[in-house]
């Protein structure tokens, strides 16, 4: 009989998650198209990799002390992980968060006893951006620390040392490409640089959504080209966070929200998986490389959260509607349009 495998208390059970193959995927494009199940972590996102990884840096360099406050500004799913991790460890935690985001997020956030402050949509680096009220409030808060999981490295450190390792050994070392999107840039970058380190010749993809510019970084060179919009949350991005810095990225392709919506509701349908935009953005760029590349590869992304945070909107025909975004592929006909 095995050793018992116990894990130490939510934080230890943050990880290790399952390397899935998605077979209708597969199939289709001759390749092992592979999903980091994130979705599967205690807070039910791959941000809980970032929120223990910052948290723990935190501790160790003196910034988090018993009694502390966590403050962040998240589009949801990092302010979830910080909830959570901060509630094991004893620290109360404010998120700043955009009112336009899930009312699914928040209410969870606030269920998890966060203080959540709600701000209107801004850019950064604007005074009211969510991510610069958030700095602004831990300076206001005595024994405060904001998170700052675009420019902590400790982020992509996280993923460095955890997320790139998993997926080596998952693979046996025959992983092939990795594909992500770009929130922080913090999964992208850390799981991209150790791959490299272990095999130079695997390949670093962006899935971008239109309205952000990292395929235009990756692409050209410039942040100049972000034309357009996303219904995605949490992915998106115009400028190079310091988790972004030096990341070794191949190449980006630019993923539209009709492609993005088909995909998610194919995986819900034929793979069994009910997931967020971002999951489908990234099984995209994924297939996208396949095609391009051909049969034989290994191709892993990341399953970054459930479905049931994107209720209200993205599995909520009246809203799909709305948006004029209603699926309506009956298999993978759509790939077509990537």
């Amino acid at each position: 009989m095995s050793a018992e495998k116990i894990s130490r208390g939510l934080c230890g059970a943050i990880g290790n998650t399952p390397l899935m193959r998605l077979e209708k995927l597969s199939a289709a494009t001759g390749c092992e198209i592979l999903g980091k199940a994130e979705f599967l972590n205690p807070g039910g996102s791959v941000k809980d990799r970032a929120a223990i990884g910052i948290v723990d840096d935190a501790e160790k360099r003196g910034l988090l002390k018993p009694g502390g406050v966590i403050v962040e500004g998240t589009a949801g799913n990092t302010g979830i992980g910080l909830a959570m991790v901060g509630s094991t460890k004893g620290y109360r935690t404010v998120i700043v968060i955009p009112n336009t985001q899930a009312r699914e997020k928040m209410a969870l956030l606030q269920t998890l006893g966060a203080e959540v402050r709600e701000v209107p949509p801004a850019p950064f680096p604007q005074p009211g951006n969510y991510n610069m009220v958030a700095k602004r409030v831990a300076e206001e808060i005595p024994g405060a620390f904001w998170a700052n999981q675009f420019d902590n490295v400790a982020n992509r450190e996280m993923h460095y040392r955890t997320t790139g390792p998993e997926i080596w050994e998952q693979t046996g070392g025959r992983v092939t490409a990795f594909v992500a999107a770009v929130g922080t840039g913090g999964t992208l970058a850390g799981v991209s640089r150790f791959l490299k380190e272990r095999r130079a010749d695997v390949r670093t993809v962006c899935a971008d959504p239109y309205g952000a510019a990292i395929w235009s970084w990756v692409k050209k060179g410039n942040l100049d080209d972000d034309e357009g919009d996303s219904i995605t949350e949490g992915i998106g991005q115009n400028r190079i966070t310091k988790n972004l810095e030096g990341a070794p990225i191949d190449d980006a392709y630019r993923i539209g929200d009709p492609v993005i919506l088909e995909m998610m509701y194919f995986l819900l349908r034929h793979e069994g998986l009910y997931l967020g935009s971002s999951s489908a953005i990234n099984a995209c760029g994924a297939v996208k490389l396949a095609r391009e590349r051909g049969p034989g590869q290994v191709i892993v992304t990341v399953l970054a959260d459930g479905g049931d945070r994107y209720r209200s909107k993205l599995y909520n025909p009246e809203w799909l509607a709305a948006q004029g975004l209603t699926p309506t592929a009956k298999g993978l006909e759509f790939l077509d349009q990537l």
